[in-house]
């Protein structure tokens, strides 16, 4: 049984509803999960005034925040962020920034990684995103396990680099073919997670 934790940033919900999907693919495949959020770092000041955000973090304040004895239990670590800019959220990043000791000693090597993402328009740098938060995994020695077009379910969501929703500036919920594309990337990323352990 292959340990993977889904560790994801979310401000109005449509991420997580991802993550959601992402880790019932890898409770399909015989995983034990771990759902977790990065810490909010943006000010009380800007949520607090943004009555959506505001609501999405006290509807998920039940949620554990990722810590780095998360990423050295899991054998599968799967990344989600909303774009900003092509690049992933500043949390997501904070917290990707203070694992220099696992790198430092090579606690992540040889595992499962793999990322998905939102946005809020189309062309708003989901591959780009998910790129990027790969580049993460190459510094610490990871495996990159990405969905492909290994079902014909792909052809649809048609994004190989990882499972992706656009939710027109936070108006839709991911639809039936991001939850399924997101199905797919965890039980991929649980299942392949599970034969590297087992070799």
């Amino acid at each position: 049984m292959a340990k993977v934790a889904i560790i994801y940033y979310s401000q109005t919900g449509t991420t997580h509803l991802l993550a959601k999907a992402v880790e019932d693919g890898a409770k399909a495949a015989g995983a034990e999960t771990r759902l977790l959020k990065v810490k909010e770092t943006a000010p009380d000041e800007l949520w607090g005034n943004n009555p959506v955000w505001k609501q999405h973090i006290e509807e998920t304040s039940g949620i554990a925040e990722a810590t780095n004895e998360d990423l050295e239990w899991a054998d599968a670590i799967i990344f989600g962020s909303p774009t900003r800019y092509g690049l992933p959220a500043a949390q997501m990043k904070a917290f990707i920034d203070q694992t220099g000791a696992l790198w430092a000693k090579g606690a992540l090597t040889d595992k499962v990684g793999s990322s998905f993402t939102t946005t809020a328009t189309q062309h708003g740098g989901q591959e780009a995103t998910i790129l990027a938060l790969n580049t993460a995994f190459y510094h610490w020695g990871m495996i990159i396990v990405a969905p492909g077009y290994v079902e014909p379910s792909q052809f649809q969501s048609g994004n190989p680099y990882g499972a992706s929703f656009t939710s027109n500036n936070g108006k839709l919920d991911p639809d039936e073919v991001a939850i399924t594309a997101g199905k797919l990337q965890g039980r991929r990323v649980a299942e392949i997670a599970a034969r590297l352990k087992g070799a």
